[in-house]
């Protein structure tokens, strides 16, 4: 076992126990402990694939980087992709197992915890320490039954816990009382302490309130976090539309639509933040504006977002986009839209077989959505320009054949083609997420799209900069060694 495990649960969603749990990843590191992060049960639509070809969260493959490690299936056993408003694909241990309701799942959840336990134990047969993310919030009354990423975990595993809250959302101190009270005794002792996190201003101001909520609670406040102006960590599921940068005087005008099952949205955080590029993303019932490029991402539900988009008048847009000498890009899910037609023969998507739809007819390409989901991390060179180094990763559910002779956009290691091009260079199509994020591709498919002389920009760098200056700003706030100490002496009691 360990030395000490910890988990860190929040008062909410987007509380901070993502960031959190990566900044102690990074300073567990940084004092030569083996750490590994785990999160038993996450739900996102952004996801990571692993060397291995396994699938699980985005948040855990970035803690993961953060600790030095490379990512692995048993970091986060369980995730859930939602593809309707009440259902979700289930994926254990890197593996899809099917499509379950929310009253499927929770009946479900016995047999999933069994997968969690498995894989932390194998995590804790190899790491000194565990670092364990919660997922929303542990005062979910309708949800504590088998509950299996809050408290009913750290109960199974008997792990200290740390409870955090947004103080920049308001109403922090009702938050963690709240959340306090609504635990069981046992529940309440395991936990060892609060962060509070994103504080602005003078600490000083502050100090009653931290004052009367350990002499309310019994429990001490272990860190108030600053509010980090700029920064930027990869998100685990939330699309966030807001600005990430300054806006500067941008030579490339990206728009990208917001649809409902959008996913993996990580693949443009390189071009957001770019200092050359300026990305607008649109949602429904919102105006569309002029474009240098627009990129169709991924989706979990390809066909209903297809239909979406053909709502939103996006169709009639992109013609006149391509027809005025844009460019267009589809990534895995908005690649298949670009095809002719998307054949559904299992009811993967519908329920219903040989539902079929038709693309908008932009790419000579036909798309069977299949069972068998295909996971791997690819590398290559693109296959125009200075054939620039890429590398990706796939994550998708069809198969793609096309009716005509094409120019492919890259060619991978294995020797495949990957991906297509058109003749006049307009559009690409490609399967493979993370395209952005090496530098060389990077340049060259902004080249591609009319940013000649764009300023270089490694994202791998910037987010390692980032991590570190999340982990420089935690161990200011907190007394990480006295952490190290509590969590031990839990353990060991």
């Amino acid at each position: 076992m360990p030395a000490f495990s910890l988990m860190i649960q929040g008062t909410t969603s987007d509380a901070g126990k993502s960031t959190l749990a990566t900044a102690l990843c990074r300073l567990f590191a940084r004092r030569g402990i083996a750490v590994a992060p785990f999160k038993p049960q996450n739900m996102a639509l952004n996801s990571a694939v692993t060397k291995e070809g396994d699938e699980i969260g985005r948040a855990q493959a970035v803690q993961a980087y953060a600790a030095g490690l490379e990512p692995n299936v048993h970091m986060n056993p369980i995730l859930l992709k939602p593809n309707t408003d009440t259902g979700a694909q289930v994926i254990i241990q890197g593996q899809a197992v099917g499509n379950m309701n929310a009253v499927g799942y929770h009946e479900y959840k016995s047999i999933a915890k069994t997968a969690a336990l498995d894989s932390y134990t194998q995590l804790a047969e190899q790491y000194e320490a565990i670092v364990i993310e919660g997922a929303g919030s542990p005062a979910e009354i309708n949800l504590r039954a088998k509950d299996i990423a809050n408290m009913g975990f750290a109960e199974s595993i008997d792990c200290p816990v740390i409870i955090i809250a947004d103080i920049d959302k308001g109403g922090v101190f009702a938050h963690l009382v709240g959340t306090l009270e609504l635990l069981s005794q046992s529940e309440q002792d395991r936990v060892i302490g609060f962060v509070i996190n994103r504080f602005r201003g003078d600490i000083s101001l502050l100090q009653s309130g931290l004052d009367w909520l350990e002499q309310r609670t019994g429990k001490p406040v272990l860190g108030v976090l600053p509010y980090l102006t700029g920064f930027h960590l990869e998100s685990e599921d939330a699309v966030t539309k807001s600005p990430i940068k300054e806006s500067t005087n941008s030579k490339l005008q990206i728009v990208i639509p917001i649809m409902p099952r959008t996913s993996n949205h990580t693949d443009w955080d390189a071009l957001r933040l770019h200092p050359d590029v300026q990305v607008l993303l649109v949602g429904a019932n919102e105006p569309i504006p002029p474009a240098d490029l627009v990129i169709l991402p991924g989706s979990k539900s390809v066909q209903s977002d297809l239909s979406f988009l053909r709502g939103q008048g996006w169709e009639s847009y992109l013609n006149k986009h391509l027809r005025y000498g844009g460019k267009v890009m589809g990534i895995c899910g908005g690649f298949q839209m670009l095809g002719q037609t998307l054949l559904d023969p299992l009811g993967l998507e519908n329920k219903q077989a040989n539902t079929n739809s038709a693309g908008f007819g932009l790419i000579p390409m036909e798309t069977e959505l299949k069972d068998q989901k295909q996971l791997k991390q690819r590398c290559g060179t693109l296959n125009f320009g200075d054939q620039a180094k890429l590398t990706g990763y796939e994550i998708h559910s069809g198969a793609s054949l096309f009716s005509e002779q094409h120019t492919a956009f890259a060619t991978l290691e294995s020797g495949e083609k990957e991906g297509y091009i058109s003749e006049d260079k307009q559009i690409i199509g490609t399967y493979l997420h993370g395209i952005f994020d090496h530098p060389e591709a990077l340049q060259m498919l902004l080249n591609w799209a009319g940013a000649e002389d764009a300023s270089p920009f490694d994202y791998d760098k910037y987010r390692e900069s980032e991590i570190d200056r999340l982990a420089d700003s935690t161990e200011q706030a907190m007394d990480i060694n006295q952490l190290i100490s509590r969590c031990k002496t839990f353990n060991a009691s």
